[in-house]
């Protein structure tokens, strides 16, 4: 056997005895000392972008084209003569407090002792969350394989002391593993070399990665995708679950009130009531299984109950719907009102705090426009439909005297939550956030049409229509007045679908810098 390097071989260091590369693109691994972990170390003032480390990282990983554990981003300063190309080659960077890791309802991910964050593939469910919650966009979800996946730093490789495949790749050296010290990170080189231009700032999740950046930098870097604009996921599944499950609040709290007021003349709830603000949640919950890759691990979403919002919402409202079935029993075997009455206020508790729930799970640093105040006014208020679900139902049952003050409430919640939808709106408008900006433009650019339907919509099924209903009661016309309400029941719920679909379509997340062509490719 000749032994005789190639020259390729000997451009990249060719251990002729075993095979493996080695020379100045392998690495010693450091040995870790007490309160150390590996991280990855960037130096801009190298890299080429010629993107080997995308590619056999991709290679090592066994990886289709479309699924990047590593990305290199490119961004752009200066004027002319003075200009510079700066690029990004970022991967996990295996972060101190991982958003992944907290945020993620099934214990997927694992920190290891020495500092990798490292994701368990069979117990995902391919949720998704994380993907929404890391502020780099570093998890990204594998299609073919149902779940999500990400960088790992090639523990297998570090373990037998090689390299990971990037670090090998890099012709230029622009990668290396390192030791870090993380009370000396987080003391003082987190502000200063924890952080690239448009990347999220590190101390989000305590991030470990070390960037070295070229001198003299100009003031402003632009990303060379700026001019990419695309929407986001409409997650249907998730329109339907969450419109649906915050009616059935609303449609419940309309009868613990009514079953109150019974005791004073108003309606007094029955089985078939109880039954129908059931059915709201009892659709929507399992139409959320549809959005998971492995909807039949669906149950296991409620395991991290500790630190994760989804696991709460999960356990939360499926405790709702399991209490309200209970409650359609106690309507019908007639139990004395005073223990009902009991029962029903538990249930209302715990469908406020799963709807509260909900609402967190949005609220994440990632993803400006859903991390605002009006995310959970958003949702309580949404709740105005399910008051109009028991008015309309109320009139079918031919109970007319209870419809008008309830359909009044119903009407001044719907005008409240309008008047929330409307200053989120707003709120757009005003801010001088990149990510705010740019959802403002999908929702004037790309979804102009919907916006404008779905005001039309709410603003005639919240009250044209309620008001010639009432019109209608008064007039003793009662079936025209269950047309009229019937109908605006339909637009109310077309009008929230809507919305919901522009609230999750119109999300524009953190992102590092992408390739002028190609933008991100996450998203």
């Amino acid at each position: 056997m000749n032994d005789t390097p190639t020259p390729l071989e000997s451009f990249i260091g060719y251990k002729a005895d075993t095979g493996m590369q080695c020379g100045n693109y392998s690495i010693d691994i450091p040995p870790l000392k007490e309160g150390e972990q590996y991280r990855f170390h960037f130096d801009a003032t190298k890299c080429v972008g010629c993107r080997c480390c995308e590619v056999a990282c991709n290679e090592q990983n066994n990886n289709p084209a479309d699924i990047k554990w590593r990305r290199v981003g490119e961004m752009e300063g200066g004027s002319f003569p003075d200009t510079l190309l700066l690029f990004n080659s970022m991967s996990c960077n295996h972060c101190v407090d991982p958003a992944c890791l907290i945020g993620c309802p099934t214990n997927s991910y694992i920190k290891f002792d020495n500092g990798i964050v490292f994701h368990d593939d069979p117990s995902c469910i391919g949720c998704q969350y994380c993907t929404w919650n890391c502020p780099y966009g570093v998890p990204t979800y594998h299609e073919e394989r149902h779940i999500v996946t990400k960088c790992h730093m090639c523990h297998e490789r570090l373990a037998v002391d090689q390299s990971p495949a990037c670090v090998q790749a890099c012709p230029s050296g622009a990668i290396e593993i390192e030791a870090v010290n993380i009370l000396e990170w987080m003391a003082k080189d987190i502000d200063t070399s924890g952080n690239m231009p448009h990347l999220a700032d590190a101390r989000l999740t305590n991030s470990t990665t070390r960037f070295t950046l070229p001198e003299n930098m100009p003031e402003a870097m632009i990303k060379a995708d700026e001019h990419h604009l695309r929407p986001a996921h409409g997650e249907l599944p998730l329109v339907f679950m969450t419109v649906l499950t915050q009616m059935s609040l609303g449609a419940f709290g309309a009868l613990f009130i009514g079953d109150i007021l019974s005791l004073f003349g108003f309606f007094e709830p029955n089985w078939i009531l109880a039954l129908i603000t059931l059915s709201p949640a009892a659709l929507g919950l399992p139409l959320s299984a549809l959005h998971l890759g492995r909807p039949l691990k669906a149950l296991s979403a409620m395991k991290n109950l500790r630190t994760s919002w989804l696991s709460r919402e999960a356990a939360a409202l499926g405790a709702f719907a399991g209490l309200m079935s209970a409650n359609v029993a106690l309507y019908f075997f007639d139990i004395p009102t005073a223990l009902r009455l009991a029962f029903e206020l538990l249930t209302l508790l715990v469908g406020i705090y799963g709807i509260h729930a909900q609402a967190m799970i949005y609220r994440i640093p990632a993803r400006p426009s859903w991390d605002r105040f009006s995310t959970n006014q958003k949702f309580f208020t949404t709740a105005y439909s399910g008051l109009f679900l028991v008015a309309f139902v109320l009139l079918a049952m031919g109970i007319h005297d209870s419809v008008m003050p309830l359909l009044s409430c119903a009407m001044i919640l719907a005008v409240i939550h309008g008047f929330f939808t409307l200053g989120a709106y707003h709120e757009l408008k005003n801010s001088s956030t990149p990510q705010l900006q740019k959802t403002l433009r999908l929702y004037r650019e790309r979804f102009g049409k919907i916006h404008t339907l779905r005001w039309i919509t709410l603003g005639l099924g919240a009250l044209a229509l309620p008001l010639l209903a009432t019109l209608f009661i008064a007039s003793g016309l009662t079936f025209a007045a269950t047309v009229s309400l019937g109908l605006a029941f339909i637009l109310l719920m077309t009008s929230e679908l809507m919305d919901r679909f522009l609230f999750y379509t119109t999300t524009v997340p953190l992102q590092m810098a992408g390739g002028f062509f190609v933008g991100t490719q996450r998203h």
